[in-house]
């Protein structure tokens, strides 16, 4: 074949690559779940401050309890049993690293709430699909240029809020800090999560999930000398209560969702959880919001808003 010949045949054109997007609804089905799961979660500022025992010591009994309940389930199931056995290494390695990363979510986010507002506290945590959609970008998802505005938007919520905070005192803005942190150990967490159920079933998740963040918070509460009991009855019903509700109702109802949704949607689903723990909190703890903070928080919850409806007509996984 001559070279004109060859130049007469036109090229094969390579197909242009479908952009996977991080932002997209769940399907219907998973809408009520995620709801419960939102409402649930919503509890777990004011529990966590309402709680007479150190923040560490909530932390690790929510999950070692939580990891306890699921495991007879699993290892007295034959069929989660051999799940469990032939799970590949790759899967194993990945549940137990979630989890390690859930532990650091924890030590992060329950100090947060005792040592700022839980209105406060739970802005700056709802600021997790901020960091979920920074690392879909990593791994090469299509985040939408809307929601880049709405992260843009929410960042300046958090520098509102936190410079309100700082005015305040030094303790409130720690407090900040550590959620602002503990977001973005949720985000990666999350992530992770969503690799791990598509191979794992929930409940075998959950074991290994909650496990290996019992074992982070057992060395985070050596490591800050907490006490694990000696607490009064009362803050033993909140801490069981916050175990049924934000962790048994919230993270695991989460975690079975994750399967179907992004990552990026169901952390920005979470932004219901602000006025929701902020009426909480002031109802209960008389935590009455500073008029000056409503700015900054109004602006994270539009900016969120603006991530979860940056790709509206777009269905699917």
């Amino acid at each position: 074949m001559t070279a004109d010949s060859a130049a007469a045949v036109p090229a094969a054109v390579p197909p242009v690559p479908l952009r996977v997007s991080a932002v997209h609804r769940p399907p219907k089905a998973d809408m009520a779940v995620l709801g419960v799961a939102v409402t649930a979660v919503g509890t777990s500022g004011p529990l966590i401050a309402a709680a007479a025992a150190p923040a560490m010591a909530i932390a690790f009994w929510r999950n070692a309890i939580a990891a306890a309940v699921f495991a007879p389930y699993v290892l007295l199931r034959a069929n989660l049993r051999a799940e469990l056995r032939g799970l590949g290494r790759r899967t194993t390695v990945l549940a137990v690293v979630s989890g390690l990363i859930l532990g650091a979510h924890f030590a992060t986010w329950t100090p947060s709430a005792k040592l700022s507002s839980v209105a406060s506290a739970t802005a700056f945590a709802a600021t997790q699909p901020i960091f979920a959609a920074i690392v879909a970008r990593v791994l090469g998802h299509h985040v939408p240029r809307r929601a880049w505005m709405g992260i843009g938007v929410a960042f300046a919520g958090v520098f509102v809020l936190s410079g309100v905070d700082f005015h305040a005192s030094f303790r409130a803005f720690e407090g900040d800090l550590l959620a602002l942190t503990a977001a973005a150990f949720a985000a990666v967490y999350m992530t992770i999560g969503g690799e791990v159920r598509k191979t794992a079933s929930l409940p075998v998740y959950a074991f290994l999930c909650y496990g290996a963040a019992s074992v982070f918070l057992i060395g985070a509460v050596g490591a800050t000398g907490s006490a694990l009991v000696g607490f009064s009855g009362n803050a033993w019903v909140k801490i069981g209560a916050l175990t049924l509700l934000a962790q048994f109702l919230g993270h695991t109802l989460f975690n079975r969702v994750v399967k179907t949704t992004s990552a990026t949607v169901i952390s920005t689903s979470i932004l219901l959880e602000v006025p929701m723990a902020a009426v909480i909190a002031a109802i209960f703890l008389h935590q009455i919001p500073s008029v000056w903070a409503i700015p900054g928080a109004v602006l994270i919850l539009g900016g969120l808003l603006l991530v979860v409806t940056a790709n509206r007509g777009q269905s699917g996984h």
